[in-house]
């Protein structure tokens, strides 16, 4: 009996040690009905979102006669770990704990949501976390805390600064790989390798399964059209599977906020042969809107900030200036001068988060000089005695 004990508490001693402390919180993943004939369905999924996010009126003013705009709130899905990217860091982490690895390796833009998730998600887990920037810097003394760095830095992310023009396939990964081999060879720990905004296939469940949860909040009666933004393509390619598979009547709509439609088309004919749907095309399951991107991918020019501001000052939503500022500029605009390329009048957009992206600066002068008259309402009252300074 007392070796059995000891044996007991050595192997409960060996557990909590573990260089896995969070296996445990894996949980089985059995996909919709109608998504489990596909490739590559993830075996497991951890819990990471406070879902499900809720499906709000959005009353924005100038909209075209009867026509009614929802928003879906998953900008809700958490506070420092929130955005799109949570729903398909739930399988992409619950992947890497599965196979064993000790630090997590992604890349995207210095200011990035994704990578900043990645950073918030891998210290929860106790996973080590390192990101690949891109940035127009070089210098690491250079590199503030504004934005999303503040919570890469909070987290103790090792970060790698590299040319804003390195292309992930040609670049990125062969460098993503060599860490990986350095991390091994210094430390013991397998990598986990994620790649730009977590589009591969355990990060296409993310909104594979998100739709699932539409079906049940009645997107399917109520809407016509839903609306997001694209960059990395994952998400928008998650939802186009799933309202394919389902036989939905919805037209899906992509705002391209970098690249073009070619582009993002070829990703996801990509990915729709690998998992195995070779019966469909990209060009008939998701419309890509193009002609919003603007100065370039995460550039904001004055009148974006200027609509960012608006928007909130107007409707109490929240927009980032990279992602969905520039996607509900889009859907205004299209709904305005081109509402016949919509299904119907019943539209639903996604908020796919980024709000820090809003703390990196851009928005100072907007707010206490290009729009003072609605934004910088600071008055001085240092005087108990003096009339209140309003209006």
């Amino acid at each position: 009996m007392r070796v059995g004990r000891e044996a007991g508490r050595l192997l409960l001693r060996a557990m909590s040690s573990s260089p896995f402390p969070h296996s445990e919180a894996l949980a089985p993943y059995t996909p919709p009905p109608w998504a489990a004939k596909l490739h590559g369905v993830p075996k497991y999924r951890l819990q990471l979102g406070q879902l499900n996010t809720p499906i709000q009126r959005w009353r924005l003013d100038d909209l075209p006669a009867g026509v009614e705009l929802f928003i879906k709130r998953d900008d809700m899905t958490g506070s420092t770990l929130s955005g799109n990217k949570v729903r398909k860091l739930e399988f992409l982490m619950a992947d890497a704990i599965d196979r064993g690895c000790g630090a997590v390796i992604t890349c995207g833009g210095v200011q990035s949501n994704h990578c900043r998730a990645t950073a918030v998600a891998a210290r929860q887990l106790g996973l080590d976390i390192h990101l690949m920037l891109r940035s127009d810097v070089q210098n690491p003394s250079e590199v503030g805390c504004e934005g999303n760095l503040l919570q890469d830095r909070l987290m103790g992310a090792n970060v790698y600064l590299v040319q804003r023009t390195e292309w992930y396939e040609e670049k990125l990964l062969p460098r993503m790989k060599r860490l990986a081999q350095r991390i091994k060879e210094t430390s013991g720990k397998d990598s986990y390798l994620i790649p730009v905004g977590g589009s591969n296939l355990a990060g296409l469940f993310g909104y594979i399964t998100a739709f699932q949860e539409l079906m049940e909040q009645g997107v399917l009666e109520r809407f016509d059209d839903l609306v997001l933004t694209v960059g990395s393509g994952g998400t928008t390619c998650g939802l186009c599977v799933a309202n394919y598979l389902t036989g939905s009547k919805i037209k899906i709509h992509a705002v391209a906020i970098c690249d073009d439609a070619a582009y993002f088309h070829r990703h996801i004919n990509a990915t729709l042969q690998e998992i195995g749907l070779t019966d469909v095309r990209s060009e008939d399951i998701v419309d890509i809107i193009e002609g919003y991107r603007g100065r370039g991918y995460a550039l904001s020019t004055k009148k974006e900030l200027e609509f960012v501001a608006n928007i909130a000052q107007t409707s109490g939503i929240i927009l980032d200036p990279v992602y969905t500022g520039k996607a509900t500029m889009g859907l205004l605009n299209e709904l305005r001068t081109n509402q016949s390329r919509f299904h119907g009048n019943r539209i639903l957009f996604l908020h796919t988060g980024g709000i820090f992206g809003l703390y990196d600066g851009r928005m100072t002068s907007i707010l206490k000089d290009g729009m003072r008259h609605v934004t910088d309402r600071v008055h001085d009252w240092w005087n108990p005695d003096d009339d209140p300074p309003f209006p």
